[in-house]
């Protein structure tokens, strides 16, 4: 979970930060606004809770946190005679309190220079400083620790001065520069927002891009479609490929083309560049007459997107790349492969923000409490799948600041619109999650099933993932709080093979959208993986630059000799269709 942006005026102790929590301070905009919108929606119990329930602690908690402080009456004392002699600071102009470097919320200069807006900030400061020592000093277990900051940084994040209308000063200077229309306009896409799911300020306006023209544009077919998927053969943009075809898996939640974002972004781009023939899979948006989606419905539809590649290039092998959830289902169909002996079909794989060991695998596994579970899967059943938008409620939430406030004051305070970003876009475009797909996700979360050979299934087969020898590309980022990179690099120590590990710049999302050409973008890489992650990142280097290339190196040393790229597409498949095809326009 990423710290509060109040963080410079904490006091958090050294050991419970490295142990409990990989916490990274708030990111550079536009890229803080991208870091929660895609993660493991198996994980996202929380679904079910109301937003309510997020300013509240579990029970259990809450009585643990009390229970705990209440032994340390002096401490308690302390605290509160130190928020007391803070706020007299306050009161009286001697405050040292500033907000950290990179906290946007106090920014402007009407922050520092006016004293009662300047000791309304102060007295916020003081407060949070006094929650987050109060937190560091009950001493909680990682799963407490981790929901009790959950919900202090909800509160506290909520009543900042900077959500207020008549204290922040964006608020006041725009009704003064548009003679009032701001706020008028600031409260219509209020009610626009709050009464349509997500039911959060809006990040990016619903017109912004065209799907298969601004984003998911490049060209390519669809050769092949089930009830399941549609998949897509992208056309050839050098004379020659590599005869070994990518195929993609994209995540089981937003559409696919977060890997074919705008053109100079997408990463479907730059792998065709590099001389690599590419596929995608696009999952079909579920309804609720597809419910009994599982785990062995999403397992099947890879082993048929591989039969109708082999039959579109005549490649007996494929290499693989999954993101996030993808990744899940992409390990097991592995393992089914290596124990059914045809793991030779796949020549390699790579797994992008994928957590297949869930052991305090951060905030929302912490989140994962008995009654939590109970009611997503109840409320999934019901229905017959999981909707997208209460997804995107819980991304939110995950990182308030940066996903709900900031949006708050330019929407509704300022009444500006948002600004046009594909990520953005792409995140708002939700998809549900099929009720026997959640129910199974969560299955394997809960009892951490990968870890333990035999646990899980996959169409019938035991999964074990030491037995999975194909040489697996690991990409984790250093900031993602959905999935933590020391959770991604625990796959490299349950899969068999050689694996090489990848540590990107940025969060969940930035660290894969990441293309060749940013001066900031830089990732660290070892010759080995041993099984310690500070061991590992001690002998790591940094290199400058995207990933994309170096993982087309290491892939094109695992896919075979260069061929003349293929005049048309399908091969012995029918073209169905011009790319992105029909299921990415789904609602």
């Amino acid at each position: 979970m990423a710290q509060p942006a109040t963080d410079t005026v904490r006091t958090k102790k050294p050991a419970q930060t490295s142990q409990k929590r990989a916490a990274a301070g708030p990111a550079e905009p536009p890229e803080d606004a991208t870091e929660a919108v895609m993660g493991l929606d198996m994980l996202l119990v929380d679904a079910a809770r109301g937003p309510i329930r997020r300013m509240i602690p579990p029970v259990g908690t809450a009585l643990r946190f009390g229970s705990a402080l209440a032994r340390q009456p002096r401490t308690v004392a302390k605290r509160t005679s130190e928020l007391v002699r803070e706020m007299g600071k306050v009161a009286v102009g001697s405050s040292e309190l500033e907000p950290g470097k990179k906290d946007k919320r106090f920014a402007d200069p009407a922050w520092t220079g006016n004293p009662v807006l300047r000791r309304a900030m102060q007295a916020h400061l003081a407060t949070a400083r006094t929650a987050w020592e109060l937190i560091d000093d009950a001493d909680l277990d990682w799963q407490d620790d981790e929901r009790i900051r959950f919900t202090a940084t909800n509160v506290v994040d909520a009543l900042a001065p900077s959500n207020v209308p008549v204290l922040n000063p964006l608020s006041l200077k725009a009704v003064i520069d548009t003679g009032g229309r701001s706020a008028v306009q600031g409260l219509r896409r209020m009610l626009r927002d709050l009464t349509n799911p997500p039911r959060v300020p809006s990040m990016v306006e619903p017109d912004a891009f065209t799907v298969g023209e601004d984003l998911a544009a490049t060209p390519g077919s669809v050769v092949f479609r089930t009830d399941v998927f549609e998949l897509i053969q992208y056309r050839p943009t050098t004379e020659t490929v590599r005869a070994v075809p990518l195929l993609m898996v994209p995540p089981t939640i937003n559409k696919f083309y977060i890997a074919d974002l705008a053109p100079g972004r997408s990463i479907v781009e730059h792998y065709l560049s590099a001389g690599q023939q590419v596929f995608m899979i696009s999952w079909r948006n579920p309804d609720e007459r597809h419910a009994a989606w599982d785990l062995d419905t999403y397992g099947q539809a890879i082993f048929d997107a591989m039969d109708a590649v082999e039959l579109a290039t005549g490649s007996e092998q494929v290499a693989i790349q999954a993101f996030c959830s993808g990744g899940i289902i992409t390990a097991m169909v592995l393992a089914h492969l290596a124990a059914t002996g045809r793991q030779d079909r796949v020549s390699a794989v790579s797994y992008a923000v994928t957590v297949l060991d869930w052991a305090r695998a951060g905030t929302v596994s912490a989140l994962m409490d008995e009654e939590s579970v109970k009611a997503a899967t109840e409320k999934s059943r019901k229905k017959g799948y999981l909707d997208g938008a209460q997804l995107a409620e819980v991304f939110a939430w995950l990182r308030p600041n940066d996903l709900v406030w900031n949006y708050w004051v330019n929407n509704y305070l300022q009444g500006k619109t948002p600004p046009n970003i594909d990520i953005l876009f792409w995140n708002a475009d939700t998809t549900r999650m099929s009720a026997g797909l959640h129910r199974d996700f969560i299955d394997i979360a809960i009892g951490n099933a990968l870890t333990e050979p035999g646990k899980a299934t996959m169409l019938g087969t035991p999964v074990d993932l030491s037995k999975v020898t194909v040489d697996s590309y690991v990409t984790a980022g250093i900031a993602d709080h959905l999935c933590p990179w020391q959770a991604c690099y625990r796959s490299t120590q349950l899969l068999g093979g050689e694996s090489r590990f990848i540590l990107s710049t940025s969060g969940h999302i930035a660290s894969l959208v990441n293309p060749p050409g940013n001066p900031k973008s830089t990732f660290q890489v070892a010759e080995s993986t041993p099984a310690d992650t500070e061991e590992w990142m001690a002998q790591a280097e940094t290199l400058k630059g995207s990933w994309w290339p170096d993982f087309m190196t290491w892939l094109g040393a695992r896919s075979g000799d260069e061929i003349p790229a293929p005049s048309s597409l399908g091969g012995a498949l029918q073209e169905l269709g011009p790319a992105p095809g029909t299921y990415v326009y789904d609602k």
